[in-house]
């Protein structure tokens, strides 16, 4: 089941200077900082970075996951629905795992299962 929006996440051509950045503009620093994604707690939702050539250009700009508890089950239900995988299920890191799925109609449609989010925060 499909949980609600959790992270939305912006490709960066130089992602140490927009880490910098975003920590000025939310007033915040990373949560978590690695070289393939740095991910900000804002207010209870997750606003990450992602260098820009992970994206192709088909499916430039932001990419936002709804959360799930069951990322698999999640996937595989939306592929029987006529879903394709764009990004396999991947593990980033402390145990949150993310999959990119493309809907029929070429739009993507992201997944996030993640361990640490706390909706209590959010209210």
């Amino acid at each position: 089941m499909i949980k609600g929006l959790r992270t939305v996440v912006y490709p960066v051509a130089d992602l140490a200077a927009a880490r910098d950045w975003y920590a000025q503009a939310f007033e915040t620093a990373a949560y978590f900082d690695q070289p393939f994604y740095v991910g900000f707690a804002i207010g209870g939702f997750e606003l990450g970075l992602i260098p820009a050539e992970k994206f192709t250009a088909a499916h430039a700009g932001s990419m936002v996951y709804w959360g799930v508890d069951d990322i698999e089950a999640e996937t595989d239900r939306l592929v029987a629905l006529g879903a394709t995988v764009h990004g396999a299920i991947e593990e980033v890191g402390e145990g949150i795992k993310t999959v990119e799925l493309a809907d029929p109609f070429g739009n993507l449609l992201c997944l996030i299962y993640n361990p640490h989010f706390d909706l209590a925060a959010v209210r």
